[in-house]
């Protein structure tokens, strides 16, 4: 299997493929790997199927050859469907090989399984309606769709949809694992997602976010020890009371809300106390053993809530800046972060970062790592392909899928395990990846249509298996 903790751009796969080649290996060998261990695949899955490889001019389409003669001498009823034939010289020996039936794209015919090795990594522009229109008809004249690399009509590194491109039953990646494996749209049409080793050795700065590992507290911990979080309240205690019990759950040692008065604990062993004014609460985070606050679930968005958001930017402490907080800071957001000394991490969707940056992001990672380098903070850009990135430019992409999370107070139950991991002594960056794994593994655990606070009675049962 391949490299399973980072994924490669396309620049990247053309560099480490490149290294391989120079140490001796041919690209006639790397196809050979690539379209065998693709076939073998697909043979063990559905070695009974009739079926149609659409054959693309570039190395994709070599591959596919390959993978049309290991399946025809292993049995399989295969016919090649091809547009042009090959540019490369890699996939005109490929295509030399092949001893089995090729139609021209207008006359082939549907099979009962698809195999999409039309383009692969590296497609900029949309294929051409003439093209795409044969694709889709061999498409959905199959029952099964099987595509190579990456679905045809994918941008490799952005996850942009370059054609309206269908939903596959399987994506088989050769390699490595490309950004757009995992990125939204495009991680919508790869259906199951497998990948095959061809001999890539390389290093990325983007990474898989991985299943944290997490340390239980020794016999010589206590309550400040294992994480002081301080909650700052606003306008609307529901969210902020939902925060509390969220880092209470995630292992924070000590939890407390801080709110002007007539606010009420959400449980008996959440403290609340009480803020008179703008300086009672500037001395109360002063207080040397919080270990992180977190600020922004239910803050408001009136002057009062710009007040607020001042003194929690002004402390020495860890900060979670989240929700109303990023709205409030807005196109103000880097300059005010950036005075900070303490680390700090903002966690917002799509619409709060376009409040922070003027426009909405285009491209995740990179509008991300450019946030986070501005106000030289982390930056966790929340959504159903979330990204988290450092001020130095690591990145890691979730590849859990827990759709059941888009749901009015899960961002606030992020918020709340990242604040309980922060105050534990991790940096921002290692705090927004282990607060982003454990929320997509308690949605999964929860099950369909849950409410937020069953969401947060998961959060022990996530803690627990990362021991």
């Amino acid at each position: 299997m391949i490299n399973q903790g980072n994924m490669l751009t396309a620049a990247e796969m053309k560099r480490a493929e490149d290294r391989l080649i120079d140490s001796g290996i041919s690209v006639d060998e790397l196809m050979r790997r690539a379209g065998q261990g693709a076939a073998q695949m697909i043979w063990r899955i559905a070695a009974d199927q009739p079926t149609l490889v659409l054959c693309g001019p570039g190395n994709n389409g070599g591959d596919g050859y390959v993978i049309a003669q290991w399946l025809r001498e292993n049995g399989v009823d295969v016919c090649v469907a091809a547009p042009l034939d090959p540019t490369t010289d890699a996939a005109r020996h490929a295509k030399s090989l092949w001893q089995g039936k090729t139609a021209s794209l207008e006359e082939a015919q549907p099979a009962a399984q698809f195999v999409d090795c039309l383009f692969g990594t590296g497609l900029t522009r949309a294929i051409g309606d003439d093209w795409f229109s044969h694709f889709s008809r061999l498409f959905d004249g199959a029952r099964r769709r099987v595509a190579i690399d990456l679905p045809s009509g994918i941008e490799s590194d952005q996850g942009k949809l370059l054609n309206d491109t269908p939903a596959f039953d399987m994506t088989i990646a050769l390699g490595a694992y490309k950004p757009s494996h995992y990125l939204e749209p495009a991680r919508s049409k790869m259906g199951g997602l497998v990948g095959i080793d061809i001999g890539i050795t390389a290093d990325s700065d983007l990474l898989i976010l991985p299943k944290p590992h997490i340390s239980a507290p020794t016999s010589a911990d206590h309550k400040y020890s294992r994480g002081l979080v301080a909650v700052v309240a606003g306008a609307m205690p529901g969210a902020a009371q939902l925060t509390a019990m969220t880092a209470q759950k995630s292992g924070a040692g000590y939890v407390k809300i801080l709110a002007a008065s007539g606010f009420s604990s959400p449980h008996p062993s959440i403290v609340v106390e009480t803020v008179e004014d703008s300086p009672d609460l500037q001395e109360k985070l002063s207080d040397q053993r919080i270990s992180a606050i977190i600020i922004g679930p239910g803050l408001g968005r009136d002057d009062r809530a710009r007040e607020l958001l001042d003194i929690a930017l002004a402390a020495d402490a860890p900060l979670v800046i989240d929700a109303d907080a990023l709205t409030v800071a807005g196109t103000q957001f880097s300059a005010l972060v950036k005075k900070r000394d303490a680390a700090t991490i903002a966690t917002p969707h799509a619409g709060e970062f376009a409040s922070l940056t003027g426009q909405a992001p285009r491209h995740k990672i990179e509008d991300s790592r450019k946030l986070a380098e501005q106000a030289d903070c982390s930056i966790l850009l929340k959504g159903s392909d979330t990204v988290i990135v450092s001020p130095e430019g690591e990145a890691s992409l979730s590849t859990q899928d827990c759709p059941w999370l888009s749901t009015a107070g899960t961002g606030d139950i992020l918020a709340g395990i990242i604040a309980s991991r922060l105050a534990t002594g991790l940096t921002a960056y290692k705090a927004g990846c282990e607060g982003q794994w454990l929320h997509s593994r308690a949605g999964q655990l929860a099950g369909p249509a849950f409410t937020p606070e069953m969401l947060v009675d998961q959060i022990p049962a996530t803690l627990q298996e990362c021991l």
